[in-house]
């Protein structure tokens, strides 16, 4: 297989003939790579942002919280495989975004699109842009009707108002009016690795975000993850419902020896231990 990112086979100069660039052959696009299995990605649906980052630590991957992009809406989770797509700054003998759509829709913004597939969440390097619109309601509604899960911006949205009538989870740093092109950034390239809040998100990569924000699971360490954390979920609704009975903290979290026999049971009895 080749691993070195190539044009995606359109022409190199958009015009009339629907080319972006003599200079440099545009859009980007990446190596193939490999989404994560169904049945793992389901099993990640228990595990929470918070736990993910925390057990990661632990794993030796330090930095996998995407710092920046909040939930446009609250109370979304989505887990699912990264599709990437990264903006670069704007070189007007490169490619500009004066004409709007008519340059966007050769642009790897249009291409990655078609590449989605159900589950997909897609990940966009923009530098944390303020005037950056990446997507807006006719791409998030596309998005949509691919089946993508959920789309984590390092940079802004426009059309907010329709977006969420959408309501595709959404994770971005604001909103703005400005369209994708319009001022300093240019839709470059995807299936490529990509720098997302101070983290490194590569193709395949698994993504868990919930109301506390994205995180980034490495595919060769979600095995690992999973049996640390599923055992982290389970105790932890033990401790929580001990507190809420009135236990101390001390007692119940974390979970010491002295609980340890009380948790067992309340597993081997099925989880029904009042």
């Amino acid at each position: 297989m080749n691993t070195n990112p190539t044009s995606s086979g359109k022409d190199s100069t958009a015009a009339a003939d629907g080319t972006i660039s003599a200079v440099y052959p545009l859009p980007v696009r990446g190596p193939e790579f490999q989404r994560a299995q169904p049945g793992l990605v389901r099993r990640l649906e228990a595990i929470s942002a918070a736990t993910a980052c925390a057990k990661l630590n632990g794993l030796g991957i330090r930095r996998t919280f995407v710092n920046g992009p909040r939930p446009l809406e609250g109370g979304h989770k989505a887990v699912g495989s990264a599709v990437t797509l990264q903006f670069m700054p704007q070189r007007e003998d490169i490619a500009s975004g004066m004409t709007q759509e008519d340059i966007e829709r050769h642009t790897a913004l249009w291409e990655v699109l078609e590449t989605i597939q159900p589950g997909d969440v897609l990940v966009v390097q923009a530098y944390g842009s303020e005037l950056t619109g990446c997507f807006g309601d006719m791409l998030v509604r596309y998005f949509k009707h691919r089946g993508g899960a959920a789309i984590v911006v390092d940079g802004r949205i426009r059309d907010s108002a329709r977006v969420k009538q959408l309501g595709v989870p959404i994770w971005c740093t604001g909103v703005t009016p400005h369209y994708a092109s319009q001022f300093d950034l240019f839709p470059w390239a995807y299936d490529v690795p990509v720098a997302v809040g101070g983290v490194l998100c590569l193709p395949g990569d698994i993504v868990i975000a919930d109301d506390d924000g994205p995180v980034v699971v490495p595919v060769a360490k979600s095995l690992e993850l999973l049996s640390d954390a599923e055992e982290h979920e389970k105790w932890e609704e033990f401790s929580r419902m001990r507190i809420d009975q009135g236990g101390r903290l001390s007692d119940y979290y974390p979970l010491g020896p002295q609980s340890r026999p009380e948790y067992d049971a309340w597993c081997a009895a099925g989880r029904q231990m009042s």
